[in-house]
């Protein structure tokens, strides 16, 4: 019986260690099962392109080979974030999709600021939203110089390295102040200080960093003619952003200096009696002719309400425009009108682009102003404007503190730069123009028609 029993206890403890062996197996075995599994990446194209003219979404998927079924869900959770009609030509976008055509991921750059994305989520489903483009920003000074080589802002802004779009920024400080067509002259400078945005690479978009245009400019300075003008941008308190002298005058005036932004020619100025070039007579030209390319904006010089719009006999497309205290403005032969009549306007609206309708011989525009129903001449008009409202009486403390920190920030950024760039003939950007010594040259005043200092004007 004991021997038995011996029997019984050997059989059991064999068994169990067999059964922890077999136990002990399998659990080895489960993960090399699971390792032995290989994930498989899944194959996708990257397309970069621009909206053709006249795309829609729809259709700029279905070119790019998107899966048809999946085309109308795309559409409809892009449009619960962003109107999807305005999609516009040139504009760049990237769509990454599998081999079978099904859509991975689908951007758009709105505009310089903001990117329409629509991408799978965790539960693999589409999900629009618009994301704004991160962006760095650095203020810098930048310097120019109306030179013989750079006749005209829009030159001299170029060899200061910058683009058109911070001339215009310039202009429409100072347009109140300068006709940037017809008053510079050699040995005019400028300066400013202004925020350069570098665009931020977008987070799987695979995009590039690089320049994404300017900020605001933040302070600025132009002696024309050694006349010193200066700028600080200031926001008052429950009024927008705007541009003030050392004082807190408004640089804005009631009527800006050329309806043409930067680089015009004036080929006919206001007189009571001109040889027309077609009639071949004496007449009288109650305008300034500014010769410009074909296409070239025309804005309105100040607010105001559309008068008429349309074909005028021998002055071709004109827009008549009704101001304040009795101000009208005309302007003719344009190629194309922007505005109709009865709308109302604002100063710097686009109302126009320059041509050569009814009688003229080749592209200008003819500026014309009337006060109380008489014409008056267009050139100097603008100098008796009266400025916008100035800053108020109890912000002048925190306007002086901004201007100052403002203006010894674009005296020390312009020192350090001409530290840094020596004169040189190759570089008319690194030179500083200094008016002459000694009592201020008179010239003929073109306001109160008689000699004066030539800061007191």
């Amino acid at each position: 019986m004991r021997f038995l029993s011996r029997r019984i206890v050997i059989v059991f403890v064999a068994g169990a260690a067999l059964l922890g062996a077999c136990r002990g197996v399998d659990d080895r075995a489960a993960p090399s099962s699971r390792g032995s599994d290989i994930p498989l990446v899944r194959q996708t194209q990257l397309i970069r392109a621009k909206v053709a003219a006249g795309a829609t979404l729809a259709s700029l998927l279905r070119a790019q080979g998107v899966a048809v079924a999946e085309i109308g869900d795309v559409v409809s959770r892009a449009a619960r974030v962003f109107d999807v009609r305005r999609l516009r030509a040139d504009q760049p976008y990237r769509i990454e999709k599998a081999v079978g055509g099904a859509l991975e991921r689908f951007e758009y750059e709105i505009d310089g600021d903001r990117v329409l994305r629509v991408s799978r989520g965790q539960d693999l489903q589409l999900v629009a939203d618009v994301l704004p483009i991160p962006k760095t920003r650095h203020t810098v000074v930048v310097r120019g110089e109306i030179t013989r080589e750079a006749p005209s802002l829009v030159a001299a802004m170029d060899a200061a390295g910058e683009t058109i779009d911070l001339t215009l920024a310039m202009a429409d400080i100072f347009g109140g102040e300068i006709d940037f067509s017809t008053e510079l002259q050699r040995g005019d400078t400028f300066r400013l200080t202004v925020d350069k945005q570098y665009r931020d690479a977008v987070p799987g978009s695979g995009s590039s960093d690089g320049f994404a245009g300017y900020g605001p400019i933040l302070a600025a300075e132009f002696v024309n003619h050694g006349r010193r003008l200066r700028a600080v941008r200031f926001q008052p308190d429950g009024a927008a952003p705007g541009y003030f002298d050392e004082h807190g005058v408004s640089m804005k005036r009631f009527f800006l200096a050329s309806p043409l932004k930067f680089q015009p020619t004036v080929t006919s100025g206001f007189s009571k009696g001109r040889f027309h070039p077609i009639l071949k007579e004496v007449r009288a030209h109650l305008g300034v002719d500014y010769r410009a390319p074909i296409g070239s904006p025309v804005i309105a010089v100040s607010d105001g309400v559309v008068l008429s719009a349309g074909m005028s006999g021998g002055s071709g497309n004109m827009v008549h425009l009704r101001h304040s205290n009795g101000f009208e403005t005309e302007y003719l032969h344009l190629s194309s009108i922007a505005v109709r009549a009865g709308a109302h306007v604002h100063q710097g609206d686009l109302i126009g682009r320059v041509g050569m309708t009814g009688l003229a011989t080749g592209p200008h525009l003819d500026y014309r102003v009337k006060r109380n129903g008489v014409f008056i001449n267009p050139a100097i008009a603008h100098r008796a404007m009266p400025p916008a409202d100035p800053v108020p009486q109890a912000q002048l403390a925190a306007f002086g503190a901004a201007r100052d920190r403002a203006f010894a920030a674009l005296l020390a950024g312009a020192e350090a730069l001409q530290a840094a760039a020596p004169e040189t003939s190759a570089s008319p950007v690194a030179r500083t123009h200094t008016p002459p010594a000694g009592p201020p040259t008179r010239r003929r005043c073109p306001v109160r028609r008689r000699r004066c200092g030539a800061g007191s004007c």
